[in-house]
């Protein structure tokens, strides 16, 4: 683990998943286990609790390229969805990152025809929250929240955030820009891997180069990274 980037055990498996997904999204090893390569086990509690921070993209790899995730990752993943749920006051986009979570499992995790076979939640057990909220919401705040909600900006994974988004995406690109400006390179990345993920952005923000300057300024953060490589692999397929 890079101890420049850690200041404390936890930002430190954050850091260490994250790169590691990234290292994935980059080979598209499909055999390759994010957790594992990270020293994370289901054991593990710092590990199980920078699992729920990285959310379901800890099996990004397996989301973006169509393979079966890795049984540890998986393991992992519902470990943290059942070790640390959202409670009764908590934020909006907390609790989208737990639906999420739970329906990622439910889409990558059980094979068609089994229930209850790996161990992950299953499935109604969390319905999805309400994205009211975002429809009104002033750009600015409205960027900041899809940022936070990045994990969630993947194909084939219909929500109410995600039409949000596709109904916004003059403000995502006015927030990409202005976090640009700010130098917040995670918002920013998250706010351009939902352009990538929805289109429809204006063809003057030059997204490409854009997500470019992005990872080149913010790449120390493998949080950025993994946004900004998400985003490439998107616009990729939606290109052919």
């Amino acid at each position: 683990m890079d101890q420049t980037h850690a200041s404390s055990p936890l930002a430190g498996a954050v850091h260490d998943l994250a790169t590691e997904v990234v290292l994935a999204l980059r080979s598209g090893d499909h055999l390759a286990t994010v957790c594992g390569a990270a020293g994370i086990d289901e054991e593990n509690r710092t590990g199980i609790a920078a699992a729920r921070v990285i959310g379901a993209d800890l099996l990004l790899p397996s989301v973006l390229y169509g393979r079966h995730p890795h049984p540890g990752d998986v393991a992992v993943l519902d470990r943290a969805v059942r070790e640390f749920p959202p409670k009764p006051d908590a934020p909006a986009a907390t609790a989208w990152s737990h639906w999420h979570m739970i329906s990622t499992l439910q889409r990558m995790a059980q094979p068609p025809g089994t229930t209850g076979t790996t161990g992950t939640a299953s499935p109604g057990t969390y319905e999805e929250p309400d994205a009211a909220w975002l429809e009104q919401a002033p750009w600015q705040s409205f960027t900041h929240q899809l940022s936070v909600l990045a994990p969630l900006a993947v194909p084939a994974a219909p929500s109410a955030v995600q039409r949000a988004a596709a109904a916004r995406a003059v403000d995502l690109a006015r927030g990409f820009v202005r976090a640009v400006r700010r130098r917040d390179w995670l918002q920013a990345a998250g706010a351009g891997r939902w352009l990538a993920a929805i289109g429809g952005e204006p063809a003057t923000l030059g997204l490409e180069r854009g997500l470019d300057f992005v990872e080149l300024m913010g790449g120390h953060d493998p949080r950025v990274t993994l946004h900004v490589r998400a985003a490439r692999l998107m616009a990729e397929a939606r290109a052919r």
